[in-house]
């Protein structure tokens, strides 16, 4: 069913988990893993001219832990890529090019009149994909449950 996975992150806390759930399932079916991460655009466009090679190189090296995070938990090869661009069309454009079964990604857990957000991310890749997309929620912490029923 599944053939290849694409796993988004950005090195998070909040696609921890979804990494976990998409490995899993990529060895459910025997699926080739790709990890993917994006540097945005926007954020280095946004900085001052100065700056901007600087964070561009700060920005490349957090894209290339959290890609050496996913192959270190995973139990088979994975294939990685920076890209840099709009994050959501960088991904839904990388899995239409390797011809991906299903794109994963990580969302916030969202309290109150907020619960139906997913995050800006996610809810692009929702919204635009040509593959199915898995969102996998992070789990609240002790601090979050603290903080909701403050």
């Amino acid at each position: 069913m599944f053939d290849t996975v694409v796993v988004a992150t950005d090195g998070s806390d909040s696609v921890e988990r979804a990494v976990d759930v998409a490995l899993d399932l990529a060895d459910r079916f025997d699926a080739d893993v790709h990890a993917l991460s994006v540097v945005d655009a926007g954020e280095v466009d946004a900085s001052p001219e100065q700056l901007r090679e600087e964070l561009r190189t700060a920005l490349e090296t957090h894209a290339d832990a959290a890609l050496a995070t996913v192959e270190n938990r995973a139990n088979r090869a994975v294939t990685t890529a920076v890209r840099e661009g709009r994050p959501g069309a960088e991904i839904c454009e990388y899995a239409r090019e390797i011809d991906a079964d299903l794109i994963a990604t990580g969302t916030r857990g969202r309290h109150g009149e907020n619960r139906l957000l997913l995050g800006s991310v996610a809810e692009r890749i929702v919204r635009v994909s040509p593959v199915p997309i898995l969102t996998v929620r992070q789990l609240e912490t002790a601090d979050d449950d603290a903080s909701a029923s403050a």
